[in-house]
């Protein structure tokens, strides 16, 4: 992997690991050892991953968490079968490159398990990006041993790095392009839609209520997007129908349930991954917005992406 940077020492150490994944597909091995990046957010993680992606000249894919899997299911309900799926989703790569890997859904973590049986078993190499170790992956304690395993099968076949540099590179300075475009502003500065603005879209075979739709614009109120068993598949069909998001009546997010927060974070990891520029409209100042939150899943990625918008 050619990096012409200055990168720091955890980079650098994560670079020389790609170096010799790279040196082994480009011989043509088979079942060359992957790569398992984890750490904390701003890394540098998906650079390191997206450079060592682009430099690879064998059949690839790169693909987000979310995405993979909206695609997965898609598949296996139109080929009535999930091992079809995993199939058509493997194709004929010898790279797969999988960005945020993370774990918190026990049928998505059994999904996940046979994935990497197919994988392997193939000699795919894989190369990921994550939070979290291999053995932080689905924590929930009721379930976390179904998926050790899995866990164990990870650790035979990837080289674990961990990336946790001293600078959290989101918010050194980016440019406001793509996600950042978007801003992070009170709710007395901004006047939101009118109650007759609002207008069901309809994402599969149900529908999400928008507050309003200003051509490539939607806003969405916090409670309706957040607050009801929304997932991150109507997240991606709507990104891809609107360039920007407003979501006003944000709160303090201790005061918003777990699960209402995971889903605020997986909205925020969609828009991010894509370059939709998001513009929060809070009923919280930014320094209270996440206080309380001390132990929350993902809730430092939320933060650290957040951070991203002008305020």
């Amino acid at each position: 992997m050619d990096v012409e940077v200055l990168l720091d020492d955890a980079q650098r150490s994560a670079a020389a690991v790609l170096d010799e994944t790279a040196d082994g597909l480009a011989q043509g091995r088979p079942g060359v050892r992957g790569v398992y990046l984890w750490g904390p957010v701003g890394r540098g993680k998906t650079w390191l991953m997206d450079r060592f992606h682009t430099a690879s000249d064998v059949p690839k894919r790169r693909v987000h968490f979310h995405s993979f899997f909206r695609g997965l299911h898609a598949d296996a309900h139109t080929l009535g079968s999930i091992d079809l799926a995993i199939d058509a989703a493997l194709g004929d790569v010898r790279l797969l490159c999988f960005d945020e890997f993370h774990l918190h859904d026990v049928g998505d973590a059994m999904l996940v398990a046979r994935l990497l049986k197919a994988l392997f078993a193939r000699g795919i190499t894989l190369v990921v990006t994550s939070n979290y170790p291999p053995d932080g992956l689905l924590p929930n304690p009721l379930f976390h041993h179904l998926f050790a395993p899995s866990i164990a099968v990870l650790e035979r076949n990837l080289t674990v790095v961990r990336v946790a540099g001293p600078v959290d590179y989101r918010t050194a300075g980016a440019p406001a392009a793509g996600f950042a475009a978007g801003r992070f502003v009170p709710a007395s500065a901004i006047e939101g839609p009118a109650p007759s603005e609002r207008v069901a879209l309809t994402v599969g075979t149900r529908t999400v209520t928008a507050a309003a739709v200003r051509d490539r614009t939607v806003w969405f109120e916090f409670a309706a997007l957040c607050g009801t068993p929304t997932a991150p598949a109507d997240y991606l069909d709507l990104s891809e129908r609107f360039g920007c998001w407003v979501i006003t009546g944000v709160p303090r997010l201790r005061e918003a349930g777990a699960d209402t927060v995971r889903r605020f974070a997986n909205v925020v990891d969609v828009l991010y991954d894509r370059g939709t520029a998001l513009t929060v409209v809070a009923d919280a100042p930014w320094e209270g917005m996440f206080s309380g939150l001390t132990g929350t899943l993902d809730v430092d990625r939320l933060v650290s992406r957040l951070s991203t918008l002008s305020r």
